[in-house]
Parts: structure tokens; sequence; C-alpha cells
């Protein structure tokens, strides 16, 4: 069982964050926040696929008046993200966000900050503070003789004392690069100094394929050394993909529990059935899906017998029929074409909940 690190606790609006909490999946919205259809619209996307917080740029003046309507119909909460201009953050306040992402050094003078942390405290509103390796203060990584992860430390140590000299407590930290193992260390070193929760992620991580698996490799190490209370997949992809990704990293590190765990078979000559097309289809349509539920997608007599068995339902593929099973029995044959709305149908009846 994975132990965590022992850290305190923030909100962000009924999202708890910290080692006593569940660790909990966000993403960042990628359309023109100043479209607020298109933002309400995307937020809502989020939700339909279990996410638990909303990360929106704010750039403009106008950016902040749309996240002031679209947070008035999220159901989850909104994280406002900030660079350079300390009065977008005043005024994401003011528009009911419930967190905001900023560099205290970067947005101003020592009076622009107070302002913000006098705003944040009169709302309840935490803070993140995000370091990246890519956007270090200059001469801070010449300081550290390259390291990139030593870099990072000092600089969300640094933005760290501003906000504590303010006696504003109410934070979390990132410490981002788009290499692993730079990341890892970054995190391993910033544990050492505080206690304040952890938002997790791997920057710039790829396409949804290639940076799911970077993320994972990143993103899961982290969680194996109990670093970790929040997190992003940051893919070059839908927002949608960020959280699928995140879920599965979670479920398959035993630190969440809910949503489809799917298994499929690599495919062989043996196969029976076009698996790769049934197992994608299947992914894309269940991922909504918030029961605790084992599914198994198989292409053959040798392995699918035994898995499907196994799972809480679950396909053996033949020739030209195919076994479903649940709960270790066979529950029907159906020819192959029809095979796949079999299954979703055994899951609506196993789960309750629908998928189409």
């Amino acid at each position: 069982m994975i132990k965590r690190r022992h850290t305190g606790t923030i909100k962000i609006g009924d999202v708890a964050i910290g080692s006593g909490h569940p660790i909990s999946v966000q993403s960042m919205t990628n359309v023109v926040t100043e479209d607020t259809e298109s933002l309400i619209k995307q937020i809502k996307e989020l939700e339909d696929y279990n996410c638990e917080i909303a990360r929106v740029s704010v750039n403009t003046l106008d950016a902040a008046k749309s996240l002031k309507k679209a947070i008035k119909q999220a159901s989850i909460p909104v994280i406002a993200d900030i660079h350079f201009d300390h009065r977008l953050a005043i005024e994401s306040i003011k528009a009911g966000v419930s967190g905001l992402r900023i560099n205290p050094g970067n947005i101003g003078d020592k009076k622009k900050v107070k302002e913000v942390v006098s705003a944040c405290k009169s709302k309840g509103v935490p803070i993140r503070i995000g370091v990246n390796s890519g956007s270090l203060e200059k001469g801070i990584l010449n300081k550290n003789k390259g390291d990139f992860a030593a870099a990072m430390v000092e600089s969300a140590l640094k933005h760290i004392k501003i906000l504590e000299e303010e006696s504003f407590l109410d934070i979390k930290i990132s410490l981002k690069s788009t290499d692993v193992l730079t990341t890892v260390r970054g995190y391993e070193l910033l544990a050492r100094h505080v206690d304040y929760p952890f938002h997790i992620g791997i920057t710039e991580a790829g396409t949804a394929f290639s940076g799911a698996l970077k993320s994972g490799e990143g993103l899961g190490i982290l969680l194996y050394k109990g670093l970790g209370d929040t997190l992003r997949v940051s893919l070059s992809d839908d927002p949608v993909m960020e959280v699928i990704a995140g879920f599965n990293i979670l479920r398959n590190l035993g630190l969440r529990k809910g949503g489809v765990k799917l298994l499929s078979c690599p495919t062989c000559a043996r196969t029976e059935i076009d698996i790769v097309n049934i197992a994608r289809e299947f992914e894309r349509l269940s991922s909504k899906i918030k029961s605790d539920i084992k599914v198994a997608i198989m292409g053959c007599v040798v392995n699918g017998p035994g898995e499907s068995k196994h799972a809480d339902i679950g396909i053996a593929g033949g020739k030209n029929k195919s076994v479903l099973f649940s709960r270790g029995k066979i529950i029907g044959k159906y020819d192959n074409r029809d095979i796949l709305n079999a299954l979703i149908n055994g899951v609506e009846n196993i789960t309750g909940e629908k998928i189409v």
C-alpha cells in the first residue's frame, strides 16, 4: 500500500486537497476564455467525465468577466491561471474563482502582492505557486550550476516566503519540467522543506499517446513515493483526455476507485474479433462511468475465458460468435458484429448507469 507524504489541507471549492483526502484530477480549458459559450461547454464536458477541478487561463479583463458567467454554471471548482498582472487575479477573485495559480514574484511589487493576498484571504481563495523549468527567473539556473531541479526548488521557496511573510499559508505548490527525472527530483527536494500539498504533473508532455506515457512514468514514480495530492496530465489534445488519463493512472496504482478498469488483449494471429476497434470504442464510450467495474475484452479462446471470468463482465472472442461472461458465468453468445452492444448493455445492467 502506498504511504503518502503528510501534508496540511487546503480547499478548492468543495474539493479538499492534502494527504488526508483522495488525490484529485483536474484539467485546463483550451478554448478562448473570452468566448463564454465555448468556455461553459468545455467545462461541462469536463464535468461529464468526472473532472474534479477546472483551470482557466485569464489573460485579459474581458476573460475575467467571461469567467464570472462560466463559474455560475459550473458544478466543479474553477481556478484562474494568472501571469504578470495582479489586477487579473483580483478580478478573478471577484468573479468567484475557487483558487489562483500564480507566481507571486511575477505579478508586481510587494504592494500588488499584498492586494492579491488580501483579496484571497477575504474570500478564502487558496494560491498555487506554479514553478516551471521553462520559465525560471533570470540567473537562478546559473546560480544552481544548470541543475533545473534545484533551481525550481529555490524559486518555489522564494515565492513561498513572499506569501508566508504576508501570513498567507493557504498554499499548494507545483514544480513541473518536461523531463521526468528532473520533475521527480524537484518534488523530492522540496518535500524536505515544506508540508504544503503538491500539485503534480509533467509539463508539455506531448500528444495523447506519447504524453500519456510520459505522464504515466513521471506521475507513477511520484505517486509511488507518496508525493502528490492533486494532478493534471498535460496533453496536446482534448482536455477530456487529460481527465481520462489521470483517473487511469490513479486507479492502476490503487489510489482511486471508481470507473472502468479495462483489460484488453494485445492481439495476435489467434484473434477472432476486431479487438482494436472494439476496445477503443468501448473505452471512449465508458469513460464517464463512475461505478467501480472491471471489464475484459479478449480476442480468442486461449486466455479469453479465464480473463473474462475474473472480470465483472467480459468478452471471449470466437470465430463467428463471442461469449459474454459476467462474474464467472456465461450470460450469452452473440454474433461478433453484436458483441460490443451486448457488452455495453451488460455494463449498464451491472452499474445502473447509461453509457450511450
